[in-house]
């Protein structure tokens, strides 16, 4: 999957934390987000004046605008190693983004699992 079809397809199924996202899915739309967030806080420095450290309008509005998207692809990309998306909670704990991470990084269940089909098996398919 290029990253325009990664990112097309996390804002398409952006409340939508059902079926599997690929690891490229996934990273592309990650990495989507840090050069989104980075701009935005940029723009806020540079028009709005905001130093560091301090959150600006234009970061707020982007970090909100992709909040449910970023939300819903972590889930299915969860879902995809055959995790339930409940374990999304564990970034709010000390060490428990390592585990997501490592879930994040894994590749996924090969064929299809209960949380649908193997999005590479679907990808190759098309």
């Amino acid at each position: 999957m290029s990253i325009t079809e990664s990112i097309g397809t996390c804002f398409r199924k952006y409340i939508d934390g059902s079926g599997r996202a690929s690891r490229s899915e996934f990273w592309y739309f990650q990495l989507f987000l840090v050069v989104l967030y980075t701009i935005s806080q940029f723009i806020d420095s540079a028009v709005l004046g905001t130093g560091l450290g301090e959150t600006g309008l234009v970061y707020m509005v982007v970090a909100l605008g992709t909040l449910l998207p970023a939300i819903c692809a972590t889930v299915r990309r969860l879902h995809d190693v055959n995790k339930s998306g409940w374990w999304i909670l564990l970034m709010f704990t000390c060490i428990g983004i390592i585990p997501l991470i490592i879930w994040e990084a894994t590749k996924g269940t090969s064929g299809s699992n209960e949380y649908g089909d193997d999005p590479l098996a679907t990808a190759q398919s098309d």
